[in-house]
């Protein structure tokens, strides 16, 4: 009964905020899906959903997103702006850079989508962490999530956050109260791969941090389901900026290193990391070395929680 009359509160806020044709950022995440259904019983057709591919998407994502929101009976666009957001990081190393420029890319492709549908609003799915960790005030920057620090100054559109105050574990709940099949999706940050990339972004480097999180899902996924571990809250890879000698047969190789991270946690604010059997992060190495002979050759597992560490590596 609660979570129904947080939906409804949403609902009407939503309504009295909302008086003109709105864009919504639809990532496929379970933030931006609330959103999406909240306001799509808010307003209807004024509700124009938009889901960008930035080229720094996991495996199938799209596919899976444009799966997600044709089960909710929700039309969404997908917008190609793959060339866009790579070709604007290209060079940039800083984390916080990368943000900026991932939130400005953001903002410029809504626009765009303005000029079209003449939307006045622009709907994000922001949650409480979002904001806490983007600083401001008294607070520390913890890092400048793309949807609030990451936000260049000349907006042209309303901003409207109908989940500003929630935590995750409490949009799940209103997930699973409004029959979002996925509502216990893993979290993927709003960057992407961006952030999983530390140093300079590349196709090659995005195309191989892309494959070792689709075989941490996989093979994370695959070890539950058989009983061998729980599946941990958050579970993925991270291509890091280290080169080391390794061998290949008989050759020498000099390649980078991946790092695999796995965390419990309810609401993203802190977390443990996930004791993973080791047969199951050797099974993990050995796919990612084997998948990406040549390029990657080490493969090493996180053990820091947060704090002091954060989920995500940038």
């Amino acid at each position: 009964m609660q979570t129904q009359m947080l939906v409804d509160e949403a609902v009407e806020a939503l309504q009295s905020q909302i008086d003109d044709t709105a864009i919504i950022a639809c990532s496929g995440g379970v933030d931006s899906t609330v959103a999406a259904v909240l306001a799509h019983r808010a307003v209807g057709s004024l509700l124009h959903c938009v889901y960008v591919d930035t080229g720094l998407m996991r495996k199938h994502e799209s596919g899976e997103v444009a799966g997600i929101f044709a089960d909710l009976g929700i039309e969404l666009e997908v917008v190609d702006a793959s060339e866009r957001f790579l070709s604007n990081l290209a060079g940039i190393t800083e984390p916080e850079a990368k943000r900026m420029v991932i939130g400005e890319q953001f903002i410029r492709v809504f626009e765009a989508e303005q000029a079209q549908c003449g939307a006045k609003f622009l709907i994000q799915g922001t949650i409480a962490p979002d904001w806490i960790e983007s600083g401001g005030g008294e607070r520390d920057v913890i890092k400048s999530h793309h949807n609030v620090g990451g936000l260049p100054d000349d907006v042209n559109l309303v901003i409207v956050e109908p989940l500003r105050e929630f935590y995750k574990d409490e949009v799940r709940a209103i997930a699973r109260e409004l029959g979002i099949a996925s509502s216990e999706r893993q979290p993927f940050p709003g960057p992407g791969l961006a952030v999983r990339i530390l140093g300079e972004i590349t196709p090659d480097r995005v195309t191989a941090c892309r494959e070792a999180c689709h075989i941490v899902e996989t093979q994370l996924q695959a070890a539950a389901a058989e009983g061998k571990c729980e599946l941990p809250w958050q579970y993925f890879a991270a291509l890091l900026p280290v080169k080391s000698v390794g061998v290949h047969g008989d050759a020498r190789v000099h390649g980078e290193t991946v790092v695999v991270r796995a965390v419990t946690s309810l609401d993203g604010m802190s977390a443990s990391y996930s004791p993973i059997p080791h047969d199951i992060l050797a099974a993990i190495s050995t796919e990612i070395t084997n998948s990406l002979k040549g390029q990657v050759n080490r493969v090493v597992y996180d053990i820091t929680h947060k704090p002091p560490g954060t989920i995500e590596w940038e």
